[in-house]
This record gives structure tokens, sequence and C-alpha cells, in this order.
């Protein structure tokens, strides 16, 4: 509602503003009937009036009363040089308040020969009518041709010489004889006060009762159309303002007529109207579409042609594009503008658009292949390159997939129509395909039979179709028997595939438990032989404490440690000049370790430890000079 208030007030002040911009001309272009003067010329000129389409012409002729300027709008007239302009003029603007009614500006031509198809003779166009009571007079343009071989339309002496014989019968209009004195003579946007209050008072009055009306109307037919027909009314409430708008847009014309509203804003309104008529319309058909193929999906939904479904919902959006490009074809056309020459340039632009827009076709294209070869439709579960889900939408451009994350892909239709498409919701019947694996330590005489009793089960089961129902050894393994079982199920979904699948399970592990069988369970076992072990930790232990000692071993003024790295990463360490008593007192020390059992439960952990600290200490060392008492010395590098 916001968007379409906002567009009609738009066009009604575009209605109201272009007429009085498009037609000013400079005081100095001002002449009288087909005088002129000037050397002719080789090429014809533009005329300066805007004359050269009756469309013009008439518009020409308006703007020109609008401004007052009755000098101006003699232009616009064939008179002869006996007539005086203003006279002509203001008896012309009086016949035209009192009845004339021009044709809307579509349907005055907008070529310089005019329309050549209306009967009439070639230099004649008929714009409108003049009626005052039995009085009928038509508004006729003539094509003159003046002395230096310009072409242009002005109204018809024949037309003007009728005018003095119909204002006769004139009486005062409404607007006149119920206008406010304080209101008359002022003007706003150079229309009159007057005109303009009455010209809004007819506007909401004429919208505010055509309102009421269609709503009875409508609710009425709600009431009935049950009763007639079975079914509910299959329009919905919101036809009744666009409806409302169009019905209002038709007889606030000839209100304004018989009002006696001046037709220098008769006509701006007439063409607000026109322009609101042409949205409302629109409006409505585009309602109408949307209740007429929401109707046509529920038929097909309920008669199962669910293959229709996708074809209707591309269907639906072609039409409202296609009726929207209409609407602003012919609003544009209201305002003045010339859509020839832009429509005529689509077919040199629409080859520049096409090499620009090579995606945009390819997917529009795409999406008829989509709709039309139905690898899927709306509501269709499906796997295409990555992505799985159901779709939910085929556009013009895209269609949409929801997926199992209940996010939305859009996939443009030109890669989806290229693509491979599982569609897991046309399939008839869902496989049932599962495996036993039972041990080797049955016996194969038994699980023969298992698997023959097996086969007849699946095939009789009461969920199980005829498709391909076998239960077979599929493969003997070092560990297990596998024992293969499938089948086909009938179901409508998944959903209903699962509950059954759920069903023959049970029966299977039913029908297994019968027979001397277990099933194979992954498993793992470990020996361990005692003996090597605890000989594989002594080994351990024993180097644990050679590696300690080593690693604790200091160097004084009474000893000298003597490092020799033979290049293989061995240490073999010397110590120098150490008594006989300090040797046996350390064979002593060392003695119980090597006898005691106890010590050949030293933990792994702890040798490593020690490991690590002896190369701690090796890297840590530094060159040292030690000084000899007994033997030699040397330097000590790590």
């Amino acid at each position: 509602m916001p968007f379409i208030v906002a567009m009609l007030l738009l066009a009604m002040l575009l209605s109201i503003a272009l007429p009085n911009s498009a037609y000013a001309v400079e005081a100095g272009a001002l002449g009288v009937g087909n005088d002129s003067s000037g050397e002719a010329v080789s090429t014809p000129l533009p005329d300066s009036f805007g004359r050269d389409t009756p469309r013009h012409t008439v518009q020409g002729f308006i703007s020109a009363l609008g401004e007052n300027d009755y000098l101006l709008a003699s232009n616009y007239l064939n008179l002869s040089k006996s007539d005086n302009p203003t006279t002509v003029v203001r008896q012309f603007k009086q016949a035209l308040d009192a009845g004339g009614r021009f044709q809307p500006d579509l349907q005055i031509s907008n070529s310089p020969e005019g329309n050549l198809t209306d009967q009439l003779p070639p230099s004649q166009e008929n714009v409108g009518v003049i009626n005052i009571g039995e009085r009928s007079v038509p508004l006729l343009l003539e094509r003159v041709v003046s002395k230096q071989n310009e072409q242009y339309w002005q109204f018809s002496s024949d037309t003007l010489t009728s005018v003095p014989e119909v204002i006769e019968d004139t009486e005062p209009t409404l607007v006149s004889r119920y206008t406010v004195d304080s209101l008359d003579g002022k003007k706003v946007f150079g229309y009159q006060l007057a005109d303009l209050v009455a010209a809004l008072t007819m506007i909401v009055t004429s919208f505010v009762l055509t309102y009421i009306a269609v709503w009875l109307l409508y609710h009425l037919l709600r009431i009935v159309y049950p009763y007639l027909r079975g079914t509910p009314l299959p329009l919905p409430n919101k036809v009744i303002l666009p409806l409302s708008v169009v019905i209002m847009a038709l007889i606030l014309s000839e209100v304004m007529v018989y009002a006696g509203v001046s037709v220098t804003l008769r006509e701006p309104v007439n063409r607000f109207t026109d322009i609101a008529s042409w949205l409302a319309l629109t409006w409505l058909l585009l309602r109408v579409v949307d209740a007429i193929f929401t109707r046509a999906v529920n038929l097909s939904y309920k008669k199962n042609y669910t293959e229709r479904v996708s074809i209707l919902g591309l269907l639906r959006k072609v039409v409202k594009a296609l009726l929207l490009i209409f609407a602003v074809i012919v609003i544009f056309g209201n305002l003045g503008f010339d859509l020839t020459t832009g429509i005529a340039a689509l077919g040199v632009g629409g080859l520049a658009l096409a090499l620009g827009a090579q995606k945009t076709i390819e997917n529009l294209v795409g999406s008829v292949v989509v709709v039309a070869d139905s690898p899927v439709r709306i509501g269709d579960y499906c796997k295409f390159g990555t992505y799985e889900g159901t779709v939910i939408d085929i556009g013009i451009r895209s269609s949409r997939v929801r997926t199992l994350t209940r996010t939305i892909v859009t996939v443009p239709n030109g890669d989806f129509s290229s693509m491979q498409i599982e569609n897991f919701t046309s399939r008839d019947m869902f496989r049932f395909f599962h495996q036993l694996y039972l041990k080797r330590t049955a016996d194969i005489d038994v699980v023969f039979k298992m698997v023959k009793d097996l086969d007849e089960f699946l095939n009789e089961h009461y969920l199980t179709n005829q498709e391909w129902n076998q239960v077979n050894i599929l493969e003997l393994r070092q560990d297990c028997y596998v024992i293969q079982l499938q089948a086909y199920i009938n179901a409508n979904d998944v959903m209903e595939f699962y509950d059954k699948q759920n069903v023959v399970f049970v029966d299977v592990l039913n029908q297994v438990a019968k027979y001397k069988v277990e099933h194979a369970l992954p498993t793992q076992q470990l020996i361990v032989n005692q003996a090597e072990l605890e000989h594989h930790m002594e080994n351990n232990t024993t180097e644990t404490e050679e590696g300690g000692l080593d690693s604790n071993s200091d160097t004084n003024n009474n000893e000298t440690n003597v490092g020799i790295d033979n290049g293989d990463g061995v240490d073999i360490t010397k110590n120098v000049g150490t008594t006989k008593d300090e040797e046996d007192n350390s064979n002593a020390a060392n003695a119980p370790s090597q006898h005691n059992p106890s010590l050949a439960t030293v933990s792994r952990s702890g040798a490593l430890k020690a490991l690590k600290h002896k190369s701690r200490m090796l890297r840590k060392s530094k060159f040292k000079h030690t000084k000899r008492k007994i033997g030699f010395s040397i330097w000590n590098q790590p």
C-alpha cells in the first residue's frame, strides 16, 4: 500500500507539471492562424508550437489555456483573418468546460500523419466531442500547410464555427454556482482554487462511495457464492481496493464534466486517474492471477498431478512479469513520454543486452529446461553435486533447495539443469539391504539351513514385495561368515520406510535367535610371556644403574674421568687415580645391587629419566683442565 500510494502521488504531480513545461514557447514565436513570414527553407523545420502531431496539438492548447495565454492558445486554432482570437478562444474554452471530452492521450495519434484508419480524410483527426444538452460537436483537427511548406495540426474551422451555437444553451456549472466568493479568482499552481477544491472533493467522495459499494458487493458474493457453487469464493478480499480504484477512475471523468470543472484542470486529473486506473488494474490482475494459479496448484495436488506444480509456478512468474512491463509502458505513455523510439531501440539494445547478460539468459533457458524436462518438482527430495535436500521453489533465474540442516541453497537454473540430479522422491519402492556377521565357530550346516530359512522368510514377509528377495552367504572371512539380506519394501515416503524397516529388522533377528550361532563382534587379544617380560625388565634395570653411576661421577683432585667417544655414540669412561681401597669399597657397595632381586623392579621410566639426565649433564659440560697428582691430565670435552 505505501508503494502504491507513493506511485499515485508521483504520477499526479508529473501529470500536472509536465504539460505546463512541455510546451512553453518564446513570446517572439507567437502568430495567428495560417499567417507566417520568412523565407522558405529547403528542409522542413519542427513547428515552434509543438503542433507536429495531433496529441501535441491538444496538449499544447490545454497548456496554453491553463496559463490564461489566449494569444498563445489561438495558434492551435485554424482561424480566419476576420476572427478575433481572444473571443474565439474564450468561447471554445467555455464550451469545453461545459461538456468537452477529449480522448485519452494514448488514443490520440502521436505521428505526424495522424491516424489513417479512422475513416476520416487523411488531413483530419477526431480527438473528442462536445456534448451540451442535445447538441453534439465533434472535436476535429485538420492538417494545415503553411507558405513555408510547414505542416502542422490545428483545431478545424468547422468545429470552431459550431461552438457559438452550442454555448447558447449552456447554463452555469455546479462549480460556478456553489463556489464561495472568497475562492473566486484565486489560483494555486496556475489553476483556479475553486476548481482544485471541487476536483479534490469529487475524487475523495467518489473513492469512498465506490469502496463502500465494492466492499458490500464482495461480501454479498462471499455469502451467496457457496450456496450456488458449493465452494468458497475463490477471490481474496485483497481485490476490493484495486477494483474500487478502477471503477472510481472510470466514473470520475464524467462526474467532473457534469460538475463543470475547468478543462485545464480536468485533463491533468484525467491523466492522473488513467495512471491510477492502470496501476490499480495491474494490481487487480496480479491478485486474480495469484488466485487462479493457487487454485490450479491445489487441484494439481488433489488430482496427484504434481508434475504440473513447477510449470504453474514458472508460468505465474512469467505472466506477472509481462503484466508489470505492460503497465510501465502504458503509464509512461500517459505521462507524455514517447515510447515508440524506446521500444524500437530495444531491438538494437537487446543484442547488446544479450551479449552482456549471457549468464542471465542461460539461467532463463535453464529454468525452461528444468520445468519442461522435470527432473525434479517442488517438494521432491533430491541430491545434486555435494548437496541434497527438498526443492522448495523453481524460479525464473534460480531454484532453491532446503537442506537437512534447514539452510537454503540457491542454485542458478543454468547450472541446475546441467547437473546429475538424483531424485529420491520418484522411487517407487525402497531397498532393504543389510548384512549379518556370524562367528566361524558356528556349524556350517546350521548356517546354511539358517540362510535358506531366512530367504524363505523374507520372501513371504507381509512388508516385502516380489521384486527381489534374497539371502545368501556373501563372504567367508577369517573371523566370521558374512550373510547378505536384500529385499524391497513398498512405502510412500522415507518415514514410512523406516517404520517398516524396523519391523523387518526385529523379525529377522528373532529368526536368527532360533539357531545356534553367535554374532561376530570386533575383538582384540593380547598374549604376554611372563619369563620374557622379567628378563627384558632386568636388562633395562642394569643399563639404568650403569648410566646413573656414570652420570653422577664427579671429577676431583684425586681422580680423573676419561671420556672417550668412539664416534658411534658409545661412551667409555675410565676411572684414573683411584686406590685399591676405594675400588674395594665401590665393589662392596655395588655387590648388593647385583644380587638384590628387588632392583629388578625398577621402572623403565626411571631408566629413561637417568638417560635424559646424563645427556643434559654432557650438554652443560665445558672444557675443563684437571690437576694431575697421580697419572696424567687431559682436556675433557663433551
